[in-house]
């Protein structure tokens, strides 16, 4: 079995990266973002990057790193509200912007992880999103072709790995990262812990190392929320 562990993220991207590329990233908002991925990926200097990513980042972490520096060329992604840089390219046209609903970004990266070049779905029939794909009619109802979606590497994180890349994630941060790995050509894991093969029960295992090519450790993650909100005091 070949080694997947890397002694750091430089190390697991630096012979794979190039300009052009596109990149699966994992996350939802600030949950399960592999940051310490997203750094070394910085440091590499690739540009004119695709990012597919359920979001953007926010200013100055994620994401928000690589739109700062002007590597990203275009951006595949749902929701894109909280990133001021995001919106500041977009609108002066140095990003492209390819928006999909929520589900269908998660479906088209499972499609295309799983071998199915394309599907039918309901969600933005008679819409901006329909514009120039094809319908079809099923049972009375029309549906939109979309196509799946692939990617030279993904870069995911997960709560913990064994040798063999086989992953557990934790809670929410389980989201997009499972979809993200499956869809990459290379993907890498950005964990919290490393264990032997085998000290992984398999009935907690969320997705099986066949997905996985490189891991790397980042046992002290930055763990940021979103939003505090805090009681109001009685008067």
């Amino acid at each position: 079995m070949p080694n997947k562990v890397y002694e750091s993220a430089q190390a697991a991207l630096q012979d794979i990266v190039k300009d052009g590329q596109t990149l699966a990233v994992g996350g939802f908002g600030l949950c399960g973002i592999p940051e310490a991925l997203i750094a070394a990926l910085k440091d590499t200097g690739a540009k004119q990057l695709t990012c597919i990513s359920n979001n953007a980042g926010v200013d100055g972490f994620g994401l928000g790193i690589l739109l700062e520096t002007k590597q990203i060329k275009k951006m595949i992604s749902s929701y894109v509200g909280e990133n001021k840089e995001f919106e500041r390219q977009y609108l002066n046209g140095e990003l492209e912007v390819e928006l999909t609903p929520q589900g269908t970004l998660a479906e088209k990266l499972r499609a295309g992880g799983a071998g199915i070049p394309a599907f039918f779905t309901q969600t933005g029939v008679g819409t901006l999103i329909a514009e120039g794909k094809e319908v079809r009619e099923f049972e009375d109802k029309e549906y939109i072709l979309e196509n799946s979606l692939t990617a030279d590497i993904a870069l995911v994180k997960a709560y913990k790995a064994d040798k063999a890349g086989n992953l557990i994630f934790r809670k929410t941060a389980q989201n997009f990262n499972p979809v993200c790995a499956m869809a990459g050509k290379i993907s890498i894991a950005e964990v919290e812990e490393i264990v032997e093969i085998g000290d992984l029960d398999p009935d907690e295992i969320h997705l099986p190392g066949i997905y996985i090519n490189r891991i790397i450790l980042n046992p002290h993650p930055e763990k940021r929320i979103e939003q505090m909100t805090l009681k109001a005091e009685a008067v």
